[in-house]
């Protein structure tokens, strides 16, 4: 969709329902509007100013937003830049059954007609979402391009089409590019590995795990992956990438993968380009990494929630809290493109325990003893003496335990977490199987 799918760009582009594409669109690059991309940062913060300013006056006449205004003593003239919006209280995505549910069908949020929408769809919550009438609604021309998707590509969308938005989400985006979109939907495993095969598929929509599901049945199948197989490129999201997968699906299928970090109610937030180090915000999103308990925007660099602002007159969600917690990063990144980064998605807000003012979610924990192949399983176990945290990492080791192995896994500890934590080696029975991850045993007055 570009910027300009919400009327006016926050790039600048004027016309209403096109965005930084057609015209704007890198038709063999991996840009889809290099000049909006590679912008100074002044030049975009500004962008999006105008932008926010645009879209307020729609918004407010939404008597849901105009109800948050109210109830946090603000007026629209009092949001000069997107960083004023800290005062207002973030709307929680896990909040919208019960507020669709008060003021259905959606919660007096919609700043349009319903009328005027071209579908209406059911996410898991049980949360309905809008899609606006314009072309590539939620945005993912720009991480589809990024990901190395061009005109003229058969693509396999393996996202669902039925109730819920994800197939369309990538449906749209691809054919803003002009791929070719095999509407492939979820499951019948067989059957789409044999479309691999059958036909030219260049490029795959869908999750990590499905997209190793399918090129491994179609290697049982009979197919060779890298003779009979013209799949090259994939954009993955819903689920988990790790590094050790993305190196199996590039090594032994030759299918080089990135990511989009998205959601339903916002649409495409974030995506990799070929650096691989972070996803890049998309230029239609203000997104602030706030600590949840105060709504406040923490320092970069530092853990938080994902809260984000769409600059989409149809479904003006301001201040939304996504629950997923990440990091902001603003360097430049070595692609060219001058948009901060999301460094990667690290849990969820209820997961995890916020240890000296830092939030540690368990899968970073998992990742710093990836260098001890010994570990079997960890618990941190969270205590408070003397006013402080106290972590404890217990860990069951298959064999016996190397001398100083303990110390080894505090010391990466403190460098890969940021943590200071003591290390138990445990016995098996001590932290048997299914064991929590994480034990809080701080009380709070």
């Amino acid at each position: 969709m570009g910027d300009g799918a919400f009327g006016r760009s926050p790039g600048g582009g004027s016309r209403p329902g096109a965005g930084a594409g057609v015209g704007g669109v890198s038709r063999g690059g991996p840009f889809l509007n290099r000049m909006q991309e590679t912008r100074p940062p002044a030049r975009r913060a500004a962008a999006q100013v105008r932008a926010l300013r645009a879209m307020l006056p729609r918004a407010l006449r939404a008597p849901g937003t105009r109800a948050r205004f109210m109830r946090a003593g603000l007026k629209p003239g009092a949001l000069r830049t997107p960083d004023d919006l800290a005062a207002i209280p973030i709307l929680r995505k896990g909040d919208l059954p019960a507020l669709q549910e008060q003021a259905p069908p959606f919660a007096d949020l919609l700043g349009l007609p319903l009328g005027r929408l071209a579908r209406v769809y059911l996410s898991p919550g049980p949360i309905l979402d809008p899609e606006g009438d314009v072309p590539d609604y939620w945005r993912f021309a720009r991480a589809l391009t990024a990901a190395g998707f061009r005109k003229g590509d058969l693509v396999q969308n393996t996202f669902a089409y039925h109730l819920t938005p994800a197939g369309m989400m990538l449906d749209a985006g691809l054919r803003r590019i002009g791929c070719v979109v095999l509407p492939a939907g979820v499951g019948n495993t067989e059957t789409q590995a044999d479309l691999l095969r059958r036909l030219p598929v260049a490029g795959y929509a869908g999750t990590p795990a499905f997209l190793l599901t399918l090129l491994e049945k179609a290697r049982e199948r009979g197919a060779d992956p890298r003779r009979d197989l013209r799949l090259r490129v994939a954009l993955v999201s819903g689920g988990i990438l790790s590094e050790s997968l993305r190196k199996t699906l590039r090594e032994d299928f030759g299918v080089t993968v990135r990511q989009a970090y998205a959601t339903a109610d916002l649409g495409c937030v974030a995506y990799e380009c070929a650096a691989q180090a972070g996803m890049h915000l998309d230029e239609a999103v203000f997104v602030q990494v706030c600590d949840p308990r105060t709504g406040c925007p923490v320092p970069d660099g530092e853990p938080g929630e994902v809260v984000a602002t769409a600059l989409n007159p149809v479904y003006p969600l301001i201040r939304f809290g996504t629950g997923d917690l990440s990091v902001l990063d603003r360097a430049r990144c070595s692609c060219g493109r001058t948009a901060p980064r999301l460094t990667r998605i690290l849990g969820r807000v209820d997961e995890v325990p916020k240890i000296r003012g830092m939030f540690v979610h368990p899968r970073q924990v998992e990742e710093a003893l990836s260098t001890f192949p010994g570990v079997a399983r960890f618990q941190m176990v969270v205590s408070h003496r003397d006013h402080d945290d106290v972590l404890t990492l217990k860990v069951v080791v298959t064999g016996p335990a190397t001398p100083g192995l303990a110390d080894q896994i505090a010391l990466v500890l403190r460098e890969k977490v940021k943590l200071r934590a003591t290390v138990e080696v445990v016995e098996a029975a001590a932290l048997p199987e299914g064991a929590k991850k994480v034990v809080d045993l701080r009380k709070w007055d």
